[in-house]
């Protein structure tokens, strides 16, 4: 019997069909890397005081005085929800008395912001805090926005496997697309923070989902030899590219509702790529729809120029992996020996706190010293190296001390920082974008790894269960960011620690780099360091098992 891979050996690895699937599908990623982050943006907090209406009859002199001042990053500066009793300030106006001189500031009545806030529009014209208030008492709900959207994102990662596994990967792809432009569409027209928060949920689900779908669809479709660069190189540097157009975006769209439309149309130019990108020929032979796989591929033959053999596939001769595997295995096999049990709470916690990091270090640029705009670019620009490093690691080094190294850098310059003098902005900031660095390059290693930790017949699950715990530490993230409001150096303190703790939970793992992948339970690595117990059967180099589509495919998941 001849698998998938044999069949399809005649078109070869780097044609121009795979070219082609190769750029588009990447491309298709861009708008998840502005869309993911742009709350950073469109839930901005400029400076802001308490308002005083027109007809508060004061005096110039008390007009410039009805907000106390409190010590912020080192200096006195006007309080954000509190503001003088105006009562007070409208009877000492009209009775000729002059503040610090006759009235001391300090003994007087305080009162919250009864009338709303003015709102600084140096760095944006207006965004969802400004619209609806998010501040002081209502200052949780911009971090919860963000929250929300990463539980759409973990519910989409519950249902998108299922749904690309039912309906195909290339339908559930442009259909999920269609869900996120959409709904990101709708958003422009929220009448309420509720409305916003709702319809960023939606937007969430449809992002993760067509992430998923792509991936897949791309593993599925290219060779060995390109699947593993499309999968670490192609995916992750589109989406750092959609990330470095979000400052842009931003810098020339101030207004929250334009610049959310302006995120949203790129959307539509995917449009044209249904009549460009097919279906997976492999999901298509799942289904039992040979003359369509057997199409697409005949089609790919002709825009590489090779000649197709008279008959591609023969039912008989296919081999369908899927069916011969067994399906006994539950979740509760994630936990059956203590070697897998140790295995499985390490990932989830080690997933959980790169996750934080990453996602709490990018939503964190509008906190950071100097223009909000270049720093967001900075922590785009940064990934790129990152992934490319990441790349060159998974290649060629172990990948323990690889994931350590990288999780090290990336803790201890978070520590660092707040041993920086104050006047130093610009070592302040680079500190950060190492940092971001580091986590990121752990980030785009822990995939792989984790995937060759786990056994076969439970890899899909072990792999889902860790990233079911990424997306939680995603949802906690901007709350790390909000913890800023209290102490400066508080989340990278917290972030800063968790990454270095992480690294050293990272070398308490078993050694994958060299080894083969175990298929059962009984053949994985054991934690404690003691030799390998190698598998009787499928010895097969390491290299080829990253390229394994199996293992490529739970990594989305």
């Amino acid at each position: 019997m001849r698998d998938y891979e044999d069949v399809t050996a005649f078109l070869g690895e780097w044609g121009r069909f795979q070219r082609v699937i190769f750029f588009l599908l990447s491309a298709s990623i861009v708008p998840n890397g502005f869309t993911g982050l742009s709350i950073v943006f469109l839930a901005g907090t400029p400076e802001h005081r308490c308002a005083v209406p027109r007809g508060a009859n004061l005096s110039a002199e008390w007009l410039n005085n009805s907000v106390p001042l409190e010590p912020r990053g080192g200096q006195a500066a006007p309080s954000r929800c509190r503001r003088y009793s105006l009562a007070a300030l409208a009877n000492f106006s009209a009775l000729g008395l002059r503040p610090g001189l006759d009235v001391e500031l300090g003994t007087l009545e305080q009162e919250p912001c009864r009338d709303g806030w003015e709102y600084s529009r140096a760095v944006y014209r207006s965004t969802i805090v400004t619209e609806w208030n998010l501040v002081c008492d209502n200052d949780w709900k911009a971090p919860l926005s963000t929250s929300l959207f990463f539980v759409g994102v973990l519910l989409g990662s519950f249902v998108s496997g299922q749904l690309s596994d039912k309906f195909g990967r290339k339908n559930v792809l442009f259909a999920t697309l269609a869900m996120q432009t959409g709904f990101s569409f709708i958003q422009v027209f929220s009448t309420s923070w509720e409305m916003f928060s709702v319809l960023f949920v939606l937007v969430g689900m449809g992002q993760i989902s067509n992430y998923v779908a792509a991936f897949v669809l791309g593993t599925e479709i290219l060779g060995k030899s390109i699947r593993l660069l499309f999968c670490t190189l192609g995916v992750c540097i589109f989406y750092a590219f959609g990330y470095m157009l979000l400052p842009l975006f931003a810098y020339f769209i101030r207004a929250w509702r334009m610049l959310l439309l302006a995120l949203t149309l790129p959307g539509l130019l995917c449009i044209p790529l249904w009549w460009v990108i097919p279906e997976s020929p492999r999901w298509l032979i799942s289904q039992g729809r040979f003359q369509e796989a057997e199409d697409i591929i005949r089609k790919a033959a002709k825009m590489n120029g090779v000649a197709a053999p008279d008959v591609i596939l023969d039912p008989s001769e296919l081999q369908d992996l899927n069916s011969q595997r067994q399906q006994t295995y539950t979740i509760l096999d994630l936990m059956r020996t203590r070697n897998i049990l140790t295995i499985t709470i390490m990932s989830i916690l080690l997933w959980m706190i790169i996750s934080v990091g990453y996602f709490g270090l990018s939503l964190d640029t509008p906190n950071l010293h100097g223009d909000v705009y270049m720093n967001c670019f900075l922590s785009a620009v940064i990934e790129v190296p990152a992934y490319v490093i990441s790349w060159l690691l998974l290649r060629n080094l172990p990948r323990r001390y690889s994931m350590a190294a990288a999780l090290f850098l990336g803790g201890c310059v978070l520590l660092f920082i707040q041993l920086v003098p104050s006047h130093i902005r610009a070592l302040s900031i680079l500190l950060v974008m190492l940092g971001k660095f580091g986590i990121t390059s752990a980030f785009a290693m822990v995939y792989v790894y984790t995937a060759e930790l786990y056994p076969t017949v439970v890899r899909n699950m072990g792999v889902g269960a860790s990233s079911m715990a990424s997306r939680l530490g995603s949802i906690l993230s901007p709350y790390f960011v909000y913890l800023g409001a209290y102490d400066r150096f508080l989340p990278y303190i917290l972030m800063g620690s968790l990454t270095v703790l992480s690294g050293i939970l990272t070398l308490f793992l078993p050694e994958s780099y060299g080894m083969p992948l175990p298929d059962t339970i009984e053949q994985m690595l054991l934690v404690k360091g003691l030799e390998y117990r190698p598998a009787s059967s499928s010895k097969r180099d390491s290299k080829e098992e990253e390229e394994n589509p199996e293992i490529l495919k739970s990594t989305a998941f």
